[in-house]
């Protein structure tokens, strides 16, 4: 194959691996595609280190052009949809369907792909909760209520913790928001094990991904990676615990101690 412009290739390959990494894929993952972009494209001495919140990139010798560039990615949210796209792409780039423009403007495309919609993320936060709730052990009552709880979280996620408060305080809040709601339901007699009913409620908070990331990332020899995304996990574990506990002590002074 006839070598392509090595800055153009290696920004390429630089943007698959921020799309990667900013949506929630692991380490192993985003060094694979850069490098098989890389290769593809006849950039042999092309280099990445990537970490969880940064790419660093590299290349050059006496027979290619030289390049370094570093990228800073926050440690932000999941959207698998654009990290299968991305590993569908560097596929079909190793089939040799894309040239380097080709490709870039097929990264700006995924780069554009809308999340899902705030009603459907709502209503999925809802029988998310009601199904937990019933796994583990609530009765239908319950996960009416679980279900009628992860409605309101979420509408609280989208419209006032993810546009205005840190991850920290929106997760405390959010913990806090269905402990008193599931509180206030268990002590009218809708719902009959609070505790189903809260655990069920705040799963949508629960950051899965980002914890399984982290144990795969260690389990790879990632350390700092894996270390950096489960202590970003551990904080949202924590932040949800104090919510829930904030929630039971409001609902308990206000009913003395009806909760206990």
């Amino acid at each position: 194959m006839e070598n392509q412009n090595d800055k153009e290739v290696m920004e390429l390959a630089l943007q698959a691996g921020h799309i990667l990494l900013e949506n929630g894929a692991e380490i192993f993952r985003v060094e694979e595609t850069m490098e098989r972009i890389c290769r593809h494209y006849g950039v042999e001495s092309g280099n990445e280190f990537v970490l969880s919140n940064g790419i660093f990139v590299t290349a050059g010798n006496e027979k290619e052009k030289v390049f370094a560039k570093v990228q800073h990615i926050p440690v932000s949210g999941t959207h698998l949809d654009k990290v299968t796209a991305v590993n569908q792409l560097s596929r079909e780039i190793a089939e040799g369907k894309y040239t380097v423009s080709e490709a870039m403007e097929e990264l700006e495309r995924i780069k554009r792909m809308p999340g899902k919609r705030k009603v459907t993320q709502i209503l999925a936060s809802g029988v998310g909760s009601a199904a937990f709730c019933f796994l583990f052990g609530g009765n239908l009552r319950d996960s009416l209520v679980a279900f009628a709880a992860g409605l309101f979280l979420y509408v609280y996620v989208l419209q006032v913790s993810g546009p205005y408060l840190s991850k920290i305080v929106g997760n405390v809040g959010g913990g806090a928001l269905v402990t008193v709601i599931c509180s206030v339901m268990y002590l009218t007699g809708v719902g009959e094990h609070l505790n189903y009913m809260i655990i069920g409620s705040i799963m949508p908070l629960i950051p899965g991904v980002a914890f399984t990331n982290a144990i795969r990332d260690v389990a790879d020899e990632d350390y700092i990676s894996g270390a950096v995304r489960m202590l970003d996990a551990l904080l949202v574990f924590l932040s949800i615990a104090i919510g829930v506990g904030l929630g039971i002590s409001v609902i308990g002074r206000l009913t003395g101690g009806a909760l206990l």
